[in-house]
């Protein structure tokens, strides 16, 4: 057996899959052609094809006695993978039904194999209409998976908790290039990525329908919380260490962490944090306010037919009927109170985290600050250079003025000039408002970044920073040693070090430190405020909803 054929998943319709959902996670249209232009699924899938490189994919997986452990439920069986301990599909809790919050696991009397990935949320294969079959998936999809240097339980490594991409409506742990094995060898670290319910069965919200659906709107992420109570009591028979716990994640993966950082059942599950463009105006930043999911789970019913009284029958009507009625309540909610799409034209709406709940009381950022259960959890957080620009030319600036571009030149003096319109002026304004609330609440250090690598024809894309923290990258290079040394250091202390790199000052609003991630790696100050500045002010540059909310 090999990983790949025990994901199922062919090369290509993986790859394409994990851009697609990462980089789309926040636009509900079902058609990526029809929303972005002809060939765009074509550019996404070349671009992660070279990009989306697993090491792994092809090592035999063979199942070891030396691999034994006890965990909640019982014993369960992984492999030795050159040196690493590796476990696959590790159940952590178990959802009986939709809409509510998950059991602990039901106890097994003979050893649990933990050498296959456990089943994913179902979702769309995303830019589609059409449901992912080609992995097992179920609402019972509580798992995750492991991979450590050591099953001694006095060694006491960090453990780096991955929270995959895909918004809150797709992707998976399991995806290759998520494959832990190098960062745990590398870093020194115990990796853990987590699956999780998503979409309709994650955050419908159901709470004016009975006692019974109070948390329906939140179970999804109800369920990490239930991963991260797992590890604390089971993490140190994998060398882990359960009270260094990091939460790493990319895209909504990010924006997972600071839902988290928020919400105070998580409170000391964890004691730091890395968001990775993790960042917009419509997600990490703030959630779907309570009124606003109701009005779509109402219209939801109503697409479906639906009335209160009928609300048990949502148990078992089929899934795609359940999305496709979503999906025309999102758009009808979306269209009746102008909630601008974060990308393209027109309105949008999608099903993710409801604040002024009992799980998450506020949004991560306030007026007056940051949420306040995540004062004391130091944060690593950036963005990259372009983020969506070089994927979809739609979101490009080709009116820029010769007075932008020149401060693009000056903040980024190692870019092409020529690469001045493809400058991303949509995650990195969210993020930096992330990194001053934080950065003000002076609970704990805040270390900022932007990923500046230019990898092939396609730039510095969204998730192009991936495959460097993980230690995947198909070239070996300095900058991945570095990126994987920053991260996991980050994991170990606190403050990311690694060798080639200068000191990494915390930011602070006043400072504005800045690391600029690249082969030439370097500390930089206020470097792109200017050009954020000129370009909020430019409407033929910058989007009516990234300056309305700024």
């Amino acid at each position: 057996l090999f990983r790949s054929s025990m994901n199922t998943f062919s090369s290509q319709k993986r790859l394409l899959r994990a851009l697609v959902i990462s980089t789309l996670a926040l636009v509900p249209t079902l058609s990526v052609q029809a929303a972005f232009g002809t060939g765009t699924e074509n550019r996404m899938a070349v671009l992660h094809a070279a990009a989306n490189y697993n090491p792994h994919e092809k090592d035999a997986v063979i199942p070891s006695d030396a691999s034994i452990v006890s965990v909640t439920g019982g014993k369960i069986r992984g492999s030795l993978q050159n040196g690493i301990y590796q476990y696959l599909g590790v159940p952590y809790a178990k959802a009986r039904e939709r809409f509510v919050r998950a059991d602990p696991v039901t106890p097994w009397k003979r050893v649990m194999d933990a050498t296959c990935y456990g089943a994913i949320s179902p979702q769309y294969l995303f830019g589609t209409a059409k449901p992912v079959t080609d992995v097992p998936v179920s609402n019972n999809c509580q798992n995750l998976n492991i991979w450590t240097k050591t099953l001694d339980v006095a060694a006491k490594k960090p453990v780096m908790v991955w929270l995959h991409g895909g918004g809150f409506i797709g992707g998976s742990g399991n995806e290759g290039w998520y494959d832990g094995e190098n960062l745990s060898r590398y870093g020194d670290v115990v990796v853990v990525t987590v699956n999780h319910r998503l979409n309709v069965l994650g955050h419908l919200d159901l709470s004016a329908y009975g006692k019974k659906y109070k948390d329906s709107a939140n179970v999804g992420s109800m369920d990490m919380v239930d991963a991260l109570r797992w590890i604390r009591t089971n993490i140190a028979k994998f060398g882990g260490d359960p009270y260094n716990i990091t939460l790493f994640g990319q895209s909504g993966g990010g924006s997972k962490i600071l839902e988290l950082m928020t919400a105070p059942s998580a409170k000391g599950l964890f004691q730091k944090a890395i968001v990775q463009s993790g960042t917009s105006d419509t997600t990490g930043i703030r959630f779907t306010p309570k009124a606003i999911s109701q009005e779509v789970t109402e219209e939801t019913l109503k697409n479906l037919g639906l009335t209160g009284r009928d609300i048990e029958s949502l148990q078992t009507i089929d899934v795609e009927k359940l999305w496709d009625a979503s999906d025309r309540a999102l758009q009808t909610v979306a269209n009746r109170h102008k909630i601008p799409s974060p990308l393209g034209t027109g309105y949008a709406l999608q099903l993710q985290p409801v604040s002024g709940t009992d799980f998450l009381p506020t949004d991560p950022v306030l007026k007056e600050g940051f949420a306040p259960t995540g004062k004391k959890i130091p944060l690593l957080i950036g963005s990259t250079l372009n983020e969506w620009t070089t994927i979809f030319p739609s979101t490009a600036h080709p009116h820029m003025t010769k007075e932008e571009k020149a401060l693009y030149e000056k903040a980024y003096p190692n870019e092409a000039p020529e690469t001045a319109e493809l400058v991303d002026i949509l995650f990195r304004p969210t993020t930096q408002l992330v990194m001053d609330h934080k950065a003000d609440q002076k609970g704990a250090p805040v270390y900022a970044y932007v990923f500046t690598k230019q990898i092939g024809p396609y730039g510095v894309y969204h998730t192009a920073e991936i495959p460097y923290v993980f230690h995947n990258t198909k070239d070996a290079s300095s900058l991945e040693e570095r990126m994987t040394a920053l991260w996991s250091s980050f994991a170990h202390t606190g403050v990311p070090k690694a060798d080639g790199v200068p000191e990494w000052r915390p930011y602070t609003r006043e400072n504005g430190y800045t690391m600029i991630l690249d082969d030439k790696t370097y500390l930089t100050q206020h470097h792109d405020a200017a050009l954020l500045k000129a370009m909020r002010q430019d409407k033929k540059s910058f989007s009516h909803r990234n300056k309305s909310s700024l």
